[in-house]
């Protein structure tokens, strides 16, 4: 039953964290490549090396295995990088790489890390932290703080903005997501 669970969280993490399949061919989703894809795309994002908690990545499957990639990353190697690794898988056709490089500032790092400090560190998301891909993470742009991932329950959800609120960001952003919004997603995949 955990190595069920375990494998659950990494492709629910990963779906919030960092993709959200949005729309996709009726064609490849009749005939589960799309889900195939995804998983792939998935797979290759999550064994990045440099891919952090401070990072957030989504995938759209187009039309005959166009994807699109959005989100936000840390720096400019790591778009580049998550671009080359998922035009190189089987199925993809061709890749739109609309992924924002967040600007460097130290004010936005300092809140990244004492977010990340306060969520962590906190009893009640350990088992979040101890996972090998956190699925909360923390996106930071010039102040403006968005929460996104999975969490386990809509107590951790709030939890999670409370924490993240307590610091001096512009404004907070709660895009956390709860299992069943996450399955709902991946089940309209076909």
């Amino acid at each position: 039953m955990y190595a069920q669970f375990n494998t659950r969280r990494i492709a629910l993490s990963l779906m919030a964290l960092a993709v959200t399949l949005l729309s996709a061919s009726p064609a490849l989703a009749d005939d589960g490549t799309k889900h195939d894809l995804f998983q792939r795309i998935q797979e290759q994002v999550l064994r990045y090396s440099f891919f952090t908690v401070f990072d957030n990545i989504d995938v759209e499957i187009a039309e005959e295995g166009h994807v699109v990639l959005t989100g936000h990353v840390t720096g400019s190697h790591k778009a580049s990088d998550i671009e080359k690794r998922v035009v190189a898988l089987d199925g993809v056709t061709a890749v739109t790489n609309e992924i924002a490089v967040l600007p460097a500032s130290g004010f936005d790092d300092r809140l990244r890390y004492a977010i990340a400090r306060a969520i962590y560190g906190n009893p009640t998301f350990w088992h979040y932290a101890a996972s090998t891909d956190p699925s909360i993470h923390i996106v930071v742009q010039r102040g403006h703080v968005t929460l996104t991932g999975v969490v386990d329950s809509e107590t951790d959800r709030q939890l999670a903005r409370a924490l993240a609120a307590q610091f001096n960001a512009f404004s907070v952003t709660n895009r956390l997501r709860l299992p069943h919004e996450v399955t709902m997603e991946l089940e309209a995949l076909g």
